[in-house]
């Protein structure tokens, strides 16, 4: 399905009024800077992967999940 076109300074009209220019974007197309997946390899104790899992049962979510939030919180403290 073809989208439609419209010049740049109508969208930026439109935008700007609040209208909706949902039709006219590529959302397909469209990416999110930085958060490209990238998958790794990381070995715990089997004590770790215990408590992770009881973590991850406590709050409702995967191993995989607490990790990623753990590891964001270090990296990124104010980015939460």
């Amino acid at each position: 399905m073809k989208k439609k076109s419209i010049r740049a300074e109508q969208f930026d009209e439109q935008f700007d009024q609040g209208g909706d220019v949902a039709e006219y974007l590529e959302t397909n197309l469209a990416e999110r800077p930085g958060l490209k997946q990238r998958r790794v390899s990381v070995d715990f104790p089997a004590w770790m992967v215990q408590e992770l899992d009881r973590e991850a049962q406590r709050v409702g979510v995967t191993r995989q999940s607490v990790i990623k939030y753990w590891i964001s919180e270090k990296l990124r403290p104010s980015a939460l």
